[in-house]
């Protein structure tokens, strides 16, 4: 009797630490809320709108659709908010998405200070966060989070690719026009090292408001400065309206350079071939490049009617890979999700032998370009020439200068 009671209690206790044991595991490897929710925040109507904005939404749509809408049988949903160009606006958004709406991962276009507040927010909620419109190096920095990705280009990437072309060519004297924010300010900087490093001179810098109409006294003073380059640490409609006024100056006609530091094709195709043929500037993706991107981003037009920009080919990228590391750890937990995220390479249109640090930051090559002379030009968006490729080690900035404090050295 005794001995049948034992056996009754320890198959009982099997039974039990069984049940147990399985439950642990689908707790380990489940969909919270039985969804996987995205948030896109961007800017849809304001300077930034056609870099990202609209675009950068279109384009995660569209990697959910390419996924199947579903990951591990369960749903794939998209929200989306228009953020402004306001940090209170993004923040308080992504809050309420991470809060209220159970949204699993936050992908955004915004500015640099945006970015800033929201990785801080991240990492408060165990939350993650892909940034791949702004590019502010503080991301993967000082205000690094084992919950953000930087996935598409930052502040030091453009500066090595575009300040060293131009120091190359004899632009060892600069004067800098620089947007009044986070990103203006880091961009100028990463530009400054790299003028420095090869014994340039910067010879003053002068700030302007966002979504400034008028650059004459900003270009005067440029001017008057008898710099041999007149940097524009700034994006978008800002970069625009410096580059056309500046050619109603007469500034490059009259043997100064113009280094756009940041240059989007919906740049180019505000200015037009004519106002800016011959610029230089530094990209992570370009539509035409080979048969691969051309591919993709034909079927991107097809839903958006404009070809893409850096920062909407990488959302798409970003949204992929992050949905088939879902699929592979079979759970949305962000520790688990980013963990699969740093260990899985990239390979796809957008980056070839892409990976992700322990800083955050997705290092795949750059490029340098050129715009085209109108008369290079054989349709609508072939705006541009690559002049060569910078490799990722060179591209981004090394861990040894990192001060995330993730990085072990």
């Amino acid at each position: 009797m005794k001995q049948a009671v034992h056996i009754a209690l320890t198959a009982l206790t099997a039974l039990v630490t069984g049940a147990a044991t399985l439950a642990s595991g689908q707790v380990a490897a489940q969909i919270s809320d039985d969804v996987v929710k995205i948030g896109v925040i961007v800017d849809k109507s304001g300077i930034y709108s056609a870099n990202g904005g609209p675009g950068g939404v279109r384009a995660v749509e569209m990697a959910v659709k390419d996924f199947g809408g579903k990951v591990n049988g369960k749903k794939i949903e998209v929200v989306s908010a228009d953020y402004q160009n306001k940090v209170d606006i993004a923040l308080s958004k992504a809050r309420e998405w991470i809060d209220v709406d159970k949204v699993d991962m936050i992908i955004e276009s915004t500015d640099s200070a945006a970015s800033l507040a929201m990785q801080k927010l991240g990492a408060e909620k165990k939350r993650m966060i892909i940034f791949a419109g702004s590019a502010s190096t503080a991301l993967t920095n000082k205000e690094c989070s084992p919950y953000g990705i930087h996935y598409v280009y930052d502040t030091y990437a453009l500066a090595t690719g575009t300040a060293r072309a131009i120091m190359q060519e004899g632009g060892d004297s600069w004067y800098f026009i620089t947007a009044d924010y986070a990103f203006g300010t880091s961009l100028e900087k990463d530009t400054t090292r790299v003028v420095q490093q090869m014994n340039g001179k910067v010879l003053g810098t002068i700030r302007h408001p966002l979504s400034a109409s008028d650059f004459s006294s900003f270009l005067l003073q440029a001017q008057a400065s008898k710099a041999k380059v007149i940097g524009l640490a700034d994006a978008g409609k800002d970069t625009q309206n410096a580059v056309r006024q500046a050619a109603e100056f007469g500034i490059v006609s009259s043997g100064q350079k113009l280094a756009t530091l940041l240059m989007f094709d919906t740049d180019i195709k505000g200015l037009g071939l004519k106002a800016a043929q011959g610029l230089l500037f530094t990209t992570g993706f370009y539509w035409d490049y080979n048969d691969e991107t051309r591919k993709w981003s034909n079927r991107f037009y097809a839903v958006h009617k404009a070809m893409p920009t850096m920062i909407q080919a990488g959302m798409y990228s970003a949204t992929m890979h992050y949905l088939q590391s879902v699929q592979a750890t079979g759970t949305d937990n962000s520790e688990a999700v980013m963990k699969k995220m740093k260990e899985t390479e990239i390979n796809d249109f957008f980056a070839k032998g892409g990976r992700i640090r322990e800083d955050g930051r997705m290092i795949h090559d750059m490029y340098l370009a050129e715009v085209k002379k109108p008369s290079e030009s054989k349709g609508e968006w072939d705006l541009m020439k690559i002049k060569r490729v910078i490799a990722r080690d060179e591209a981004f900035q090394p861990l040894s200068e990192s001060t995330c404090p993730l990085v072990k050295k």
